[in-house]
């Protein structure tokens, strides 16, 4: 004869959350859940920017890739899934969840991520400049390839089970398409929310950021935590910067990230042009081919209105991202005949912080000249070109030589798909304060702005971690 235990099943344990990345930086996000059946990973991106950081791409993380059961994207930026690929090369098995609209563009952040470190590793072994003999590259091809059948796409606003007890839930972030800010409720009832990259509410394309609310741990980007957003006066300098170049016969080359900040740029180009503020005789070229496959993806979702686009764009439907005539360049070899151009232009090429592509032979030909301009449409993070320009440098180091900067430099932060201080607070305010609010994905000086404020405004507890420190969820 058997007769059922009495004795209480034993309580979970508190959730573990580790900062393997993101922490006093604006790059490398890494974040990593624990409980006794669930080891997820949100956020899986590329440290750039100082050699210092990027160094760190190739250290071994603190953990076995292949017991990490989950990935979760928040959105296709370089930075919050470039290291995909690698974890997969290093053992990593389980599903990738994320949006569909982030599975599509993440699909070309990651091609076109395994080309440009081919490309790196090539020029340095034909030039010498790496310490690695041979130098090779983070990951390849076949590494991609490897992981984008892990994909596994999750609609917003629906729960999805990743292990017994871990429940997923993913809601509309308004930074880019298919961006969310991800809610985790763990097996013992407390929750963790990771904001992603959080938009703006007043992005020209995207329906604003669904409303926080609620977690007993938040996880909040502070990218622009000490800054505020000049929108009006922003459109009207970058609006300037255009006009005065295209008056004196230069080029107005505009670095931009491939996914969304290249929309809202020819969105504003669009407007221009309607105005007459550009004139119908000077060509727009966007020089990208990975921002023109993403600019198709944005335009199959004004096909299909998707309800991430705010109502009034998709009345306007593929006019707003069209300042006609806007010329596609395709082939490397369009691109070097650009160089022979004498019409004063306007060229969007990327990579937003000019740390690769096509922009770099760009700046390298057009900052000798000063009838030219380079705006800067969003943040530069340390250690990279576009941040040498807007602090200022007269030389920029481009292919192993320096080039001098003649040519004028204006910045237009507010064209950024980041939230700034205020509008984090206002997204944050309606919620219950979170037992700890972690800011990550920010310099220094803008997390602990935004964690004054933070205390000052709303009262809650916040904190800015140190990179590889282990807190409780609870």
């Amino acid at each position: 004869m058997t007769t059922e235990s009495t004795a209480p099943h034993p309580m979970p344990r508190p959730g573990l959350l580790t900062f393997l990345g993101g922490v006093g930086t604006v790059t490398g996000s890494k974040f990593l859940v624990e409980t006794d059946h669930a080891r997820v990973l949100v956020d899986c991106g590329l440290f750039q920017g100082l050699a210092e950081l990027r160094r760190r791409n190739r250290r071994p993380l603190p953990l076995d890739p292949a017991d990490v059961q989950a990935v979760v994207l928040t959105h296709a930026h370089l930075d919050h899934c470039g290291y995909l690929p690698r974890l997969v090369r290093d053992g990593f098995r389980g599903p990738v969840l994320t949006t569909p609209d982030t599975m599509r563009l993440a699909e070309l952040i990651l091609r076109d991520s395994a080309h440009l470190l081919r490309e790196e590793a090539d020029h340095a072994n034909e030039h010498g400049w790496s310490k690695h003999r041979p130098a090779e590259p983070l990951y390849t091809d076949q590494d991609v390839e490897h992981a984008l059948p892990m994909f596994d796409p999750v609609p917003l606003d629906t729960d999805v089970e990743i292990t017994t007890g871990t429940v997923l839930r993913l809601h509309h972030a308004g930074h880019i398409l298919g961006s969310a800010w991800a809610r985790l409720t763990l097996e013992d009832g407390h929750s963790v929310a990771v904001s992603g990259d959080l938009g703006r509410p007043v992005h020209p394309l995207l329906r604003p950021p669904e409303p926080f609310s609620g977690a007993d741990v938040l996880l909040m980007e502070s990218t622009y935590g000490n800054r505020h957003h000049e929108e009006t006066a922003a459109r009207e300098w970058f609006a300037r910067a255009v006009e005065r170049t295209l008056a004196r016969g230069g080029t107005v080359l505009i670095p931009s990230f491939a996914v969304d900040r290249t929309e809202v740029v020819l969105h504003q180009l669009a407007e221009l042009r309607l105005t007459g503020r550009l004139p119908a005789g000077a060509p727009v070229y966007v020089d990208s081919p990975m921002a023109l496959a993403a600019l198709q993806i944005y335009r199959d979702a004004f096909a299909t209105r998707s309800p991430e686009l705010r109502p009034e764009v998709l009345d306007e439907g593929g006019r707003a991202l069209d300042p006609e005539p806007f010329s596609p360049i395709h082939s490397l070899r369009e691109s070097l005949a650009l160089e022979h151009s004498e019409v004063p232009s306007v060229l969007v090429s990327a990579s937003g912080m000019a740390t690769g592509g096509r922009v770099v032979h760009h700046l390298r030909r057009l900052l000798p000249d000063p009838r030219n301009t380079v705006v800067i449409v969003g943040f530069a993070a340390e250690g990279t070109r576009a941040r040498d320009l807007v602090d200022g440098a007269r030389v920029l180091k481009m292919y192993g030589t320096y080039s001098p900067v003649r040519a004028e430099v204006v910045n237009v932060p507010a064209f950024s798909a980041h939230a700034d201080a205020a509008e984090i607070i206002e997204w944050l305010r309606t919620a219950p304060p979170p037992s700890a609010t972690y800011l990550v994905h920010g310099e220094p000086d803008g997390s602990q702005a935004l964690r004054d404020r933070i205390d000052r405004e709303l009262g809650w507890t916040a904190v800015v971690p140190r990179s590889g420190e282990r807190v409780l969820i609870r």
